[in-house]
């Protein structure tokens, strides 16, 4: 492969897909899509339609299976690394299929919670192979939450904390604004006190989605029944949230 292109294609609304995001995918022989299994086909769908309303020329769509890995270990670093491992040493055979140009399209943005840049330098570090790559921007679930709520994530001048829902457990609010992503236990529940404001979202963009917001201790059962309906529904759940002292 002579180059590589990392794509964000936004958070799940195909319209989210930026002209910079179409100039790279026309330019691309083949796309490699991470597959996560039969439960959210969606995920690929979403980017094959995309491919098809943007992608006029003959392309390629590698599947790779994403290798399964431990949800709740205890050395949580050592296992996400693994994963990465493996999945570095599965992207580096998909690309040697490919004698041009190749592309990954990365839910939401390449440089916000995602491994997709990692496992490119892991390929790269570990010599499999040699290629150019470039990154293209795209519209995080963060963006799309707080446009979907018509919300700014900050007061004046204050700060905004980007986190996991396993830190937020650990450590709690910070101060100002705090948006969390990968949250599978709705850790929202074990935040104290009585004035923290929520603004939920899941399936941002798509079909499905659903907004919730209010004082975190008159809505968070309600996030919690509604999350866990969606998710036995359909399988999976994408979801984010900010939280805010009032």
């Amino acid at each position: 492969m002579r180059k590589l292109y990392v794509i964000g294609i936004g958070a799940g609304d195909p319209d989210q897909v930026t002209m910079q995001a179409v100039e790279a995918m026309r330019h691309a022989d083949a796309f490699f899509v991470i597959g996560k299994g039969a439960e959210k086909q969606e995920l690929v769908d979403v980017r094959t339609a995309i491919l098809a309303e943007h992608v006029e020329g003959p392309h390629r769509i590698i599947e790779i299976t994403d290798p399964p890995r431990d949800r709740t270990p205890d050395d949580y670093a050592g296992v996400v690394r693994d994963w990465h491992e493996r999945r570095a040493e599965l992207l580096a055979a998909a690309f040697a299929e490919v004698d041009g140009v190749g592309a990954i399209l990365v839910w939401g943005d390449p440089a916000l919670y995602d491994s997709t840049l990692r496992m490119v330098e892991h390929v790269l570090a570990g010599g499999r192979a040699t290629f150019d790559y470039e990154v293209i921007p795209g519209v995080t679930s963060v963006a799309a939450l707080a446009a979907r709520h018509r919300t700014v994530l900050h007061r004046i001048g204050e700060p905004v904390h980007v986190t996991t829902g396993r830190r937020l457990r650990e450590e709690g609010l910070g101060a100002g604004s705090t948006v969390v992503m990968l949250d599978g236990d709705c850790s929202f529940t074990e935040i104290p006190g009585d004035d923290v404001h929520i603004w939920w979202g899941a399936y941002l963009g798509m079909p499905d989605e659903t907004l919730i917001e209010g004082p975190l201790r008159e809505v968070e059962q309600r996030i919690v029944a509604r999350r866990a309906e969606l998710r036995a529904a359909k399988g999976w759940i994408m979801d984010v949230y900010l939280l805010r002292g009032r």
